[in-house]
């Protein structure tokens, strides 16, 4: 699996070229599944989210950027459907288009569906994460994101990659996201982190990780 971890979607030319890159063939010619999952579970959700980002009624439509198709994969729904009915969606997709909303939520749905069980085996599918759909793939969100909490408390994510994020780096709408609380996030993450902002996504690809912005990012390493 081919992983794009954006802050807010595809904002600019360098993310949506690394979005071709990724996929190898145009936008045009290939089938996206969006997962609106994330976005039911963070506690100040509402329906409308969810339906922004399936209509593409966002700032930065990721179902509007002309693809050959877009489905509807909601994750909750998936335990009862006949596993090799959704599995075979999942196959024949060329991306995941994953919503941003709350990041634990998702983790949940991701394990209790079985999606996350299977997208080990899928190396060609391409993952788009928004937000919360990004920090999903991650070690652990750090307690400063944590707003439903899994049956098991904490707050480790799926650990696909490595390092951790923390998103909306001096966001208007996130005033609370400066540098210097994403230098205290990092300190209890005490792992590989990054913060990014609205212009800024990770890719990983072949186990190798860049950052493409055309923003502000910075990397955290822990202490050695």
């Amino acid at each position: 699996m081919k992983l794009l971890l954006t802050d807010s979607g595809v904002t600019n030319a360098s993310i949506r070229n690394a979005l071709i890159e990724l996929l190898g063939k145009p936008i045009a010619e290939s089938d996206a599944l969006c997962v609106p999952t994330a976005g039911y579970g963070a506690p100040t959700a509402d329906p409308g989210g969810p339906w922004r980002f399936v209509s593409g009624r966002t700032a930065h439509p990721m179902t509007g950027l002309g693809w050959k198709s877009v489905g509807l994969l909601e994750l909750t729904a998936l335990p009862s459907i006949d596993r090799a009915r959704w599995v075979s969606w999942v196959r024949e997709a060329d991306v995941l288009l994953v919503n941003g909303g709350d990041a634990l939520y998702l983790a949940h749905w991701m394990r209790e569906s079985g999606l996350a069980g299977l997208l080990p085996s899928l190396p060609d599918l391409v993952y788009v994460g928004l937000s919360a759909g990004s920090m999903v793939m991650t070690p652990r969100i750090g307690e400063d994101f944590v707003g439903w909490r899994p049956p098991a408390g904490g707050d480790s994510a799926l650990g696909v990659v490595d390092f951790s994020i923390f998103p909306h780096l001096d966001h208007p709408a996130c005033p609370e996201n400066t540098t210097a609380a994403a230098e205290r996030w990092a300190a209890d993450i005490a792992g590989p982190a990054y913060a990014t902002d609205d212009q800024t996504a990770v890719k990983v690809a072949d186990g190798v990780v860049e950052v493409v912005s055309e923003g502000r990012w910075k990397r955290f390493d822990p202490a050695s």
